[in-house]
């Protein structure tokens, strides 16, 4: 049984409320961190564990912690980004409206660590049921004194806010997630100024997300060496993976990093297997944004190894043969697929979700999902394959925020992957847009 570092007490009755979570060892990691450590102690641990930014980018958060800066009179700001609206991805929000308090100790302890005394957990703004879970978690903390002024007798003060977020994919970038929590539009910034030296009011700002930040109890409990240890090399720890599409078992599951991509599918602990009766034809790894893989590649890397749940080994080979881990949005697509379908109905995402701040993004968007939209319907052409990818290069990498390279991504990897399949979308129009049609051409299935 693999270890489980966030959801050990999950489906605990009542470990919604303080009471329970307390009883299962809940919030002894802030009585430890704040009457027997300094911030920079923490700051260290968080650095030896080695854990990587839970949201999607995979940068280490305790070298991000390291970078904050902290002149004189100056606030910092911690602010927990709970936006979660990428498409195959909903961890954050099972872990939130489960443990919502292993979050808040979370929270109070890297707040500490920071030298914040201000905190904002900036929250999906459809999820408002799962904002009043955390409302009635933090006013329970802080009943129990872990939360106002004078923690635990310590002399330190935070307060802790829980913000609705706009309601735009957007806001998930933490700059324009910024913007929204000052009352203004979610626009991206221009970097630099990063948020670590002018963030949230212009003041230095530490944005992580949930289960980032949800890891930190047990790294002080255990120690930050004892969390590194498990895991494969830079891929330290557990991850919450988001597993949907066409398996047997859809749900949320915390795998050690280093499990391979067969035994996550296929074993009866995640994933249950392909449904029944069906085989894989491609995969999903992180969330929407990232590049979609064939059955082949996602099981083996291009030199022939098992593709690992981990950062290194599902980049492995770059974009060519590669993907990433990402946010842990885990799709997975059997035969009855139609890959340019489901391309078409991300590059829709996409365009909606577009701030337009940027004109590659605000038009190579619409563009692309007009052309998916008539290869789709039987109305394209040979060449619009090759336009796909040209509008995609066009976008990757020339925009403010990474919303242009998540537009480009999936579609250029698409046409690299199954460009036989938008050909005959193309050569056999009639056929293809009729409800259900699905390409069953040569096709390397597991």
């Amino acid at each position: 049984m693999a270890i489980k570092i966030l959801t050990e007490h999950i489906n605990v009755p009542g470990i919604e409320t303080f009471d329970v979570y307390r009883q299962k060892g809940g919030y002894t990691a802030v009585e430890k961190a704040i009457k027997t450590m300094t911030p920079e102690a923490v700051v260290e641990e968080a650095k030896k564990s080695g854990i990587r930014g839970r949201g999607g980018a995979g940068f280490p958060m305790g070298m991000k912690w390291g970078f904050l800066a902290k002149p004189d009179g100056v606030p910092r700001y911690l602010v927990c980004n709970a936006d979660e609206s990428e498409p195959g991805t909903f961890k954050d929000h099972h872990l939130m409206k489960s443990i919502p308090h292993l979050l808040i100790e979370g929270m109070i302890i890297s707040s500490f660590a920071l030298g914040a005394n201000k905190s904002f957990i900036y929250v999906r703004g459809e999820l408002m049921y799962v904002i009043r879970i955390l409302e009635k978690a933090i006013e329970e903390a802080k009943a129990k004194g872990f939360l106002g002024k004078n923690i635990l007798g310590s002399g330190y003060d935070l307060e802790l806010i829980v913000q609705s977020g706009g309601g735009a994919y957007i806001c998930g970038e933490e700059t324009a997630l910024l913007e929204s929590l000052e009352g203004k539009r979610g626009n991206p910034r221009n970097k630099p100024p990063f948020p670590a030296v002018k963030g949230l009011y212009q003041s230095p700002t530490v944005v992580n997300n949930v289960e980032s930040i949800a890891n930190m109890p047990w790294v002080i409990n255990n120690g930050g060496e004892a969390y590194a240890a498990i895991g494969i090399g830079r891929s330290a720890g557990t991850k919450l993976i988001s597993a949907s599409g066409h398996i047997e078992k859809p749900g949320v599951y915390e795998i050690e990093l280093g499990v391979s991509v067969e035994e996550f599918i296929n074993s009866d602990e995640y994933c249950g297997g392909v449904r029944k009766g069906h085989h894989l034809k491609a995969l999903v790894a992180g969330g929407s944004s990232v590049p979609i893989l064939p059955a082949h590649l996602i099981m083996k890397t291009a030199n022939g190894e098992d593709r690992l749940m981990s950062y290194e080994s599902l980049s492995d080979g770059g974009f060519a043969t590669g993907t990433m881990l990402g946010s842990g949005g885990f799709i997975v697509f059997d035969e009855t697929a139609c890959i340019v379908r489901n391309t078409w109905n991300f590059a829709r995402f996409y365009h909606h979700e577009s701030c337009g701040q940027c004109s590659p993004c605000r038009e190579g968007t619409g563009w692309m999902e007009k052309v998916l939209h008539r290869i789709e319907h039987g109305h394209g052409s040979m060449h619009d394959i090759d336009l796909l990818v040209d509008i995609s290069k066009k976008i990757e990498g020339n925009t403010i925020c990474p919303l242009g390279d998540a537009a480009a991504w999936p579609v250029a990897s698409a046409i690299r992957h199954f460009r036989e399949e938008f050909v005959w979308h193309i050569t056999n129009p009639k056929e293809a847009s009729l409800p259900g049609a699905v390409y069953q051409g040569a096709m390397e299935l597991v």
